[in-house]
C-alpha cells in the first residue's frame, strides 16, 4: 500500500465523494470502511471521509472504486474530471490532475473577490431583515383584525345553524301531520266502500285519473329516452377526446381472430397497444398505477456490449431514476442468474426495484411471473427483445416495447 497522493482539499472531497457514493458497489470493501457502507449516501462523505480516502491509498480498491465510478453520470466540469483521472490512473491522469490543480489555485484568488462581495451582500440582505420584520409586524396587526372577524362569523355561524336545526324540526312536524293526515283519508275511503253509488263515482275518478298518469308516464318515458340519448353522445364523445390524449395507435384484427386461428392450426400473434415511440412509451408510463418490468441484460446489451455486466447493470439502474421519477411507474429490472449461485446487492434509485433470477430459473420465466401476477386491466409495459416472452406476456395483456424505445428515453 501507498499513501495516496497529495491533493487539494476540494479536487480530496471530490474524490472522496464520488467513491462514497459507489461504496455499497465496491467488491470487496476494506474491513475499515464496512460500517461507512452501511451508512445512507449523504453521510458516507461526511462521517466517513478520513477513512475512505486513507483506504485509496491500496491500488486494489481504488481500481475497484473507479470501475463503479465510471458508471456514475459525469459532470461536465474539471474537477469531477479530475478526481475520475486520479481514481482510473488512466494514460494522461497527471496532467488532468496538474491542470485541475491550477484552475483550483487561481479560483482561491477569486475567492476573495467574492468574499468582499458576500459581505456587502450580508449587509444589504440584513437591511432587508429590518424592513421584513417591519412588514411582518403590519401583517400581524391585519392578521389579529382578521382573527376578531372570523370570531364574529363563527358566532353568527352558530345562529345560523340554530335557525337551521329549529327548521329541521318544524319539517319534521309537517311530516307527522302529513303522516297522520293520510292515515285519516286511508280510513274514510274504507268507510265509503260500503256506498256503492259514492263508489261508482270514485270509479269514474280513478278511470280519469289513470288517462291522466298514463299520459304524465308517456311524457316521462320520451324525457328519460332525451336524457339517455344525451348520455351516450356525451360518452362517445369523452372516449374519442380520450384517444386523441392518450394517442392511442390503431389496432388490427378481432378478437375473433385468436379463435379462427386456432381453429385452423395456425399459431397468431398475440396484439398488444404497445407505444410505437420513446415519446408514446413515457405517456404510458405517466398513466396512473403504471407497471414497468424490464428484461435488464436484454436492454444493457444492446446499450453498451463491450462494458461489463456489472458496469452495463449499475448503468442502466442508474439511468432509470429520472424516468422513474417523472413518470411515477412502478419499475422492477430483472437480471439473469440462473447459472450463478452468488447475488449482487446493488443500489438503486427510489422506486426501482432490481431481481436477479433464482439459481436455475432464467429471467424470462420469472418476467412471465410478474406479468401474471398483475390483475386483468392494470397498464403493464414489459421491455424486451425476446419474442417468446413478448408473445407470452402479450397474451396476458401487458404491452411489449422494444429495448430502442426505452434506450431512445434514456439517452434523451
Amino acid at each position: 500500500m501507498t499513501d495516496p497522493t497529495p491533493l487539494p482539499e476540494r479536487l480530496r472531497l471530490r474524490v472522496v465523494a464520488l467513491v462514497s457514493a459507489v461504496l455499497p458497489s465496491v467488491n470487496p470493501v476494506p474491513a475499515p470502511l464496512r460500517k461507512v457502507a452501511a451508512f445512507a449516501p449523504a453521510r458516507r462523505a461526511r462521517l466517513g471521509g478520513r477513512a475512505i480516502w486513507d483506504a485509496l491509498a491500496d491500488d486494489d480498491f481504488r481500481q475497484h472504486a473507479a470501475v463503479q465510478v465510471a458508471a456514475v453520470p459525469v459532470d461536465d466540469d474539471a474537477v469531477d474530471a479530475a478526481a475520475r483521472a486520479w481514481l482510473g490512473r488512466d494514460d494522461g491522469w497527471e496532467a488532468v490532475v496538474a491542470a485541475a490543480v491550477e484552475e483550483l489555485e487561481g479560483e482561491e484568488v477569486r475567492d476573495e473577490q467574492v468574499s468582499t462581495e458576500v459581505a456587502r451582500l450580508t449587509a444589504q440582505v440584513a437591511r432587508l431583515q429590518a424592513d421584513l420584520a417591519s412588514l411582518k409586524a403590519v401583517h400581524r396587526d391585519e392578521l389579529d383584525r382578521a382573527r376578531a372577524d372570523h370570531k364574529v362569523l363563527r358566532q353568527r355561524l352558530g345562529e345560523a345553524r340554530g335557525v337551521l336545526r329549529a327548521a329541521e324540526e318544524a319539517r319534521d312536524e309537517a311530516y307527522a301531520a302529513r303522516d297522520a293526515a293520510l292515515a285519516d283519508a286511508e280510513a274514510a275511503t274504507r268507510a265509503a266502500e260500503v256506498d256503492v253509488r259514492r263508489m261508482r263515482a270514485q270509479l269514474d275518478e280513478a278511470e280519469s285519473g289513470l288517462a291522466a298518469q298514463r299520459r304524465d308516464v308517456r311524457s316521462e318515458r320520451d324525457a328519460a329516452t332525451i336524457r339517455a340519448r344525451l348520455l351516450l353522445d356525451a360518452v362517445v364523445e369523452s372516449a374519442t377526446g380520450l384517444r386523441r390524449e392518450l394517442g392511442l395507435a390503431p389496432v388490427d384484427g378481432s378478437p375473433g381472430d385468436a379463435v379462427e386461428a386456432g381453429l385452423a392450426g395456425i399459431e397468431s400473434a398475440p396484439t398488444s397497444s404497445a407505444p410505437a415511440s420513446p415519446a408514446l412509451l413515457e405517456q404510458v408510463l405517466a398513466m396512473p398505477r403504471a407497471r414497468l418490468v424490464v428484461d435488464g441484460y436484454n436492454v444493457t446489451k444492446e446499450a453498451w456490449p463491450t462494458a461489463s455486466l456489472e458496469a452495463q447493470r449499475s448503468r442502466l439502474v442508474a439511468a432509470l431514476g429520472p424516468l422513474v421519477a417523472r413518470s411515477g411507474a412502478e419499475t422492477t429490472v430483472v437480471f439473469d442468474a440462473a447459472e450463478s449461485t452468488a447475488r449482487t446487492v446493488m443500489p438503486a434509485p427510489r422506486g426501482v426495484r432490481v431481481v436477479f433470477s433464482p439459481e436455475g430459473v432464467i429471467a424470462d420465466d420469472v418476467i412471465r411471473q410478474l406479468v401474471a401476477a398483475e390483475p386483468r386491466g392494470r397498464v403493464v409495459v414489459v421491455v424486451t427483445g425476446d419474442r417468446a416472452v413478448a408473445r407470452d406476456v402479450a397474451r396476458t395483456g401487458a404491452r411489449v416495447v422494444p429495448a430502442s424505445a426505452l434506450l431512445g428515453i434514456l439517452r434523451g
